[in-house]
C-alpha cells in the first residue's frame, strides 16, 4: 500500500516538474506547503503518534473496550481544539511567519506575498491531516495497515488534478497557476480524514470528541509528547532549517532542495515509515506484556531491514541522481541545468539514507518504553550539528575555494548576496543534513545499548559480510553501465526510460544475486 503511494507520489512530481518547474512561485509553494506539511510529519510520523500508541497499547492490554473508546473520545476532542486555536494563528500570523522560514524573499515583494496567501491556504491541512493520523494510530493498533497507507494516495491525486485542471483555469482568469496547489492541499486533507473514518467505525471506536485535558490518558500523551516535538522529528526540523536558509541561496534553490528531498523520500517513505509504523505497536505491545526478549528481537529485525535497505539505496541514488533526475523530471519548464542542480544535492544526501532509516527503528524504540526524555538529547545535538555544519560549510565555500572567492568579490564582502551568486551552494545544506542524520542515529544507538534493553542476536557477523558482498558487486555492476551510458539528457523520454529500468533493475538483480551467494534466504526477513 505504502508502495502504491509513492508511485502516485512520483507521479505527482513529475506533474510538478513539467507544469511548474523550478521557478520563484514554486519555490513560494515549496515553502507554504513544507510548514503545515511539518505538522504532518508530527502527527503522522512523529510526536504525536510516538506517544498516542504505546499508551492506547497500555489501555488496549489492561483495560476494556469502553476504557479505550473512552481515551479516543478525549484525545479527539483535545486534539481538534490545539489544532483548531494553532491553525487560526498560523492564518492570522502567516505573514509574520513567513518573514521567520523566507527570509531571503523580499518583504512586500510579489513572491513573499504569494507564499504568505498560500500559507493560509494550505494550514488548515494540518488540522484535518492530524486528526486522520489519530484514526491512523488507532486503525494500527488494530492490525488494520492497509487504509492509513494508502490514505495519501489521496494527496497525491489531489494534487495531481490541481495542477492539471485548475491550474489551467487559474491561468486563464488571471491568478498565479501554483495557486491551484495549494487549493489542492487544503481539499486532500478533508479526504484523508474521511477515508479512514469508516474503518475506525467497523471497530466500534469512532470518536465522539470530548474537552476533557483531565482525563489520565490525555495527561500522559501530553507529557509523552512535549519532548518528543524535537526527539522524533529532527529530520524535519533539520529541513526546516535548511528550507529558511535556501531561500537566501539562488533562486531555484528551494525546489531543486524539494525535487532531490522527493527521491530520497521514496526509499525512506516506502520502507522507513513502513518499519516505523509496524514496529512501534509491536514495540509497544512487548513493553506492555513484560516480554524484553521479544522486544530485543523485534528490534534487531528492524536494524536488518534497515541496513539491507538503506545500504544499496544510498549507494544506487549517489550512482544514479541524474539519470533518475533527468527520466523523472527533465521536461517542460523543468531544464537539464535544474536537473544537475537536483543531482547535486540528492547526491548529499543520499550518504545518510541508512541512518534515516534507524531512526525510524531506534526512535519507537525509545518511544514504546515511554522514554521520551532520551531522544531529545540526541535529536538537539543533531540539529547543532546541522546548524553549525552549514555554517563551516558556507564559510570554507567563500574563503578557500576559487569560485566562493569570486563571488564574495563580486559582492563586496557581503556573505549573503556572495552565497546567491554560487551554484551548487544548496548541496552544502544537503551535506549538512547527511552529517546530521548520521549523528543523531549514531546518539540513539549509543543511548540504546546504555539502557541495556536491546541484546544483539547471533549471526551479525555473518550478516554484515554478506552486506558487503551483495554491495560491492551491485557498486561494480552500476558503475559500468553508468560508465557506458554517459549522457542522459540527449535522449526522449521512452530512451531514458527503458535504459534506467535496466541500469536500476540490473542493479536490484545484482543485489540480491549476491545475497543469496552469500548465503542470504528470504525466510530471515520475516524475523520473528
Amino acid at each position: 500500500m505504502t508502495f502504491l503511494s509513492r508511485i502516485s507520489g512520483l507521479v505527482r512530481d513529475q506533474i510538478y516538474a513539467q507544469v511548474f518547474g523550478a521557478s520563484a512561485a514554486m519555490d513560494a509553494f515549496v515553502i507554504a506547503f513544507r510548514i503545515p506539511n511539518f505538522m504532518r510529519r508530527l502527527s503522522a510520523e512523529g510526536s504525536f503518534s510516538m506517544a498516542f500508541v504505546p499508551v492506547l497499547a497500555e489501555y488496549k492490554a489492561k483495560g476494556d473496550q469502553a476504557a479505550v473508546k473512552a481515551l479516543v473520545d478525549r484525545v479527539a476532542g483535545a486534539l481538534a481544539a490545539v489544532l483548531l486555536v494553532v491553525t487560526g494563528l498560523a492564518i492570522l500570523l502567516a505573514p509574520w511567519v513567513m518573514r521567520v522560514f523566507a527570509p531571503g524573499f523580499e518583504a512586500g515583494g510579489e513572491q513573499a506575498r504569494l507564499a504568505t496567501l498560500m500559507l493560509q491556504i494550505t494550514f488548515p491541512y494540518a488540522l484535518f491531516i492530524s486528526l486522520a493520523s489519530l484514526v491512523g494510530g488507532v486503525l494500527n493498533s488494530y492490525q488494520r495497515f492497509a487504509i492509513p497507507a494508502l490514505s495519501p494516495i489521496l494527496l497525491n491525486l489531489s494534487m495531481i488534478a490541481a495542477a492539471l485542471l485548475l491550474a489551467p483555469q487559474l491561468q486563464a482568469w488571471g491568478y498565479e497557476p501554483v495557486l491551484a496547489l495549494a487549493w489542492g492541499v487544503l481539499v486532500a486533507g478533508v479526504l484523508q480524514l474521511g477515508f479512514q473514518l469508516p474503518s475506525l467505525a467497523r471497530l466500534g471506536l469512532l470518536p465522539r470528541p470530548r474537552l476533557d485535558f483531565a482525563h489520565t490518558g490525555v495527561r500522559k500523551i501530553m507529557t509523552l509528547m512535549v519532548p518528543t516535538l524535537f526527539g522524533s522529528s529532527v529530520a524535519q526540523v533539520n529541513l526546516l532549517f535548511n528550507t529558511l536558509a535556501a531561500s537566501l541561496l539562488m533562486g531555484g534553490s528551494v525546489t531543486w532542495l524539494y525535487y532531490s528531498d522527493r527521491l530520497l523520500e521514496f526509499p525512506l517513505g516506502m520502507f522507513g515509515v513502513a518499519i516505523g509504523t509496524v514496529i512501534l505497536p509491536h514495540l509497544s505491545s512487548r513493553h506492555a506484556d513484560a516480554d524484553p526478549a521479544g522486544y530485543s528481537k523485534g528490534l534487531d529485525w528492524g536494524f536488518r531491514l534497515c541496513l539491507l535497505i538503506g545500504i544499496p539505496a544510498c549507494l544506487g541514488l549517489v550512482l544514479c541522481a541524474q539519470p533518475l533526475l533527468a527520466t523523472l523530471f527533465q521536461y517542460g519548464e523543468f531544464s537539464e541545468r535544474d536537473m544537475r542542480m537536483s543531482s547535486l544535492s540528492l547526491m548529499a544526501q543520499s550518504l545518510a539514507v541508512p541512518a534515516f532509516l534507524l531512526v525510524k527503528v531506534l526512535a519507537p524504540a525509545f518511544y514504546s518504553r515511554q522514554d521520551t526524555r532520551t531522544p531529545v538529547k540526541a535529536a538537539l545535538a543533531s540539529i547543532a550539528i546541522n546548524i553549525l555544519c552549514t555554517l563551516v560549510f558556507f564559510v570554507l565555500l567563500l574563503q578557500f575555494s576559487p569560485v566562493g572567492q569570486a563571488a564574495l568579490a563580486q559582492a563586496d564582502g557581503r556573505w549573503i548576496e556572495a552565497l546567491k551568486k554560487v551554484e551548487g551552494a544548496h548541496a552544502l545544506l544537503a551535506l549538512a543534513i547527511a552529517v546530521a542524520g548520521w549523528a543523531n542515529a549514531l546518539q540513539l544507538g549509543w543511548y540504546l545499548r546504555r539502557a541495556r534493553v536491546y541484546q544483539p542476536q547471533p549471526g551479525w557477523g555473518r550478516f554484515l559480510v554478506q552486506l558487503l558482498v551483495a554491495s560491492t558487486l551491485m557498486l561494480a555492476a552500476v558503475a559500468m553501465l553508468r560508465t557506458f551510458w554517459g549522457d542522459w539528457t540527449a535522449w526522449a523520454w521512452w530512451e531514458r526510460g527503458w535504459r534506467l529500468a535496466v541500469l536500476v533493475g540490473s542493479g536490484g538483480a545484482v543485489y540480491a544475486a549476491g545475497l543469496l551467494l552469500a548465503g542470504y534466504r528470504p525466510r530471515e526477513l520475516r524475523g520473528q
